[in-house]
């Protein structure tokens, strides 16, 4: 059993956000593979699939990022998933738009969501895809900038680098290959 989560804050007011860019991915996967509608299960929208003979959930926490841990550790330990079977999928200040990272395991990076991902499950090891949106430019704080709209530069690229995370999202759930790795796409 496999579990992707994807991080994000629920409402309308933050669709297209770079803060959103985890629900953005798995709609985005979700749509890709032909797959239905989400339920509300686990305080999250919930889809359950069974892909290449492997079931396969997808989750986006309507907690808010700061809380992903509830929806997530719950899901978890309902169906008592291996946290090498969760892939986390957030945002990340530190890398520039169109930049993506796959970790195995790993810190917070200060990011409020893995943070509580972390404690909630007690364990560090789940894989992680963070997907560049780049620090504020200017006097724009980071609460701004990560729930303002991005630039069509930015959108453009941000979704350059979902098409390579789809690929490999797609092949982890088909073969449970995950490899730590960097990519960066240009436009």
């Amino acid at each position: 059993m496999k579990l992707v989560a994807g991080l994000g804050n629920p409402g309308k007011e933050y669709e297209g956000t770079p803060h959103n860019v985890g629900f953005q991915v798995v709609d985005i996967l979700l749509k890709k593979l032909g797959l239905g509608e989400f339920q509300q299960k686990f305080h999250s929208q919930y889809l359950r699939t069974t892909l290449k003979g492997d079931v396969c959930i997808f989750l986006k926490p309507q907690t808010y990022v700061n809380r992903s841990g509830l929806a997530v550790a719950e899901c978890v330990n309902y169906y008592k998933i291996p946290v090498q079977n969760l892939v986390v999928i957030s945002d990340d200040l530190e890398l520039p738009p169109g930049k993506v990272r796959f970790r195995n395991g790993g810190g917070h990076g200060g990011h409020n969501g893995l943070r509580s991902i972390i404690d909630s499950l007690g364990d560090r090891q789940f894989r992680r895809v963070r997907i560049g949106i780049g620090r504020p430019s200017g006097k724009q704080d980071v609460v701004g900038h990560v729930l303002s709209r991005w630039s069509m530069a930015e959108e453009n690229l941000a979704l350059k680098g979902i098409d390579q995370v789809l690929t490999e999202l797609i092949s982890f759930l088909e073969t449970s290959k995950f490899e730590n790795t960097s990519f960066f796409v240009s436009d």
